[in-house]
């Protein structure tokens, strides 16, 4: 079973709609005992940071959610899920993170001149290293992105890249701990292939 964490925030259905459509049973939770029951969890969202870190507070969610990770139990944080992974994000702001995996959360402005911001759109993954999430895809396949910030963190946690005027940071993976900033419930049957690989887990 994956809970995937309601807390106000993110493409729930859709990403319901895709576990389902690969076979995976899920629920869509925010009970803690939902939570502690699963055998994995997702973190979701979509939105600002700030509004993000409220509303995972006040749902009640957060503390069962690192007390499940540091006991072992799969996380996969989904676009703004896994900014929220980071120690901290300077989106309209300084705000804390859930500090799973060290670095900070930076506008893409700040690096990117020349190109749109948001980034939106469709962009090849570049493998940095091994990651469990890509055990049915490969090496350029295509997904889909939509955001403004990105994840400026160690490059041992970085899994995947793509290029936008710079390397974005993709996906990464720390020990349990797993990030896609961009949107496996959005990216076709590259999308449907991790999430498939994050349910074997």
């Amino acid at each position: 079973m994956i809970a995937i964490v309601d807390y106000g925030v993110g493409n729930l259905f859709s990403l319901q709609a895709s576990l389902y459509y690969i076979g995976a049973e899920n629920t869509v939770t925010n009970n803690i005992d939902d939570i502690r029951k699963a055998d994995r969890i997702i973190l979701p969202g979509v939105g600002a940071f700030c509004d993000a870190r409220e509303k995972l507070k006040n749902s009640g969610c957060e503390d069962v959610i690192l007390s499940e990770v540091a006991s072992g139990k799969p996380l996969l944080g989904i676009c703004l899920g896994m900014q929220m992974l980071f120690d901290k994000s300077h989106e309209f702001g300084e705000y804390e993170g859930l500090g799973l995996i060290g670095g900070a959360v930076v506008p893409l402005a700040d690096e990117i001149k020349h190109l749109k911001i948001p980034h939106m759109g469709w962009n090849a993954l570049q493998f940095k290293k091994n990651s469990k999430l890509f055990k049915y895809i490969n090496d350029g396949d295509y997904v889909y992105y939509v955001h403004s910030y990105y994840a400026n963190c160690d490059e041992k946690a970085i899994s995947a890249v793509s290029q936008y005027g710079i390397d974005v940071t993709g996906a990464v993976e720390c020990n349990n701990i797993y990030g896609t900033q961009f949107h496996p419930e959005k990216s076709g049957e590259t999308g449907l292939k991790i999430l498939k690989a994050f349910a074997e887990i």
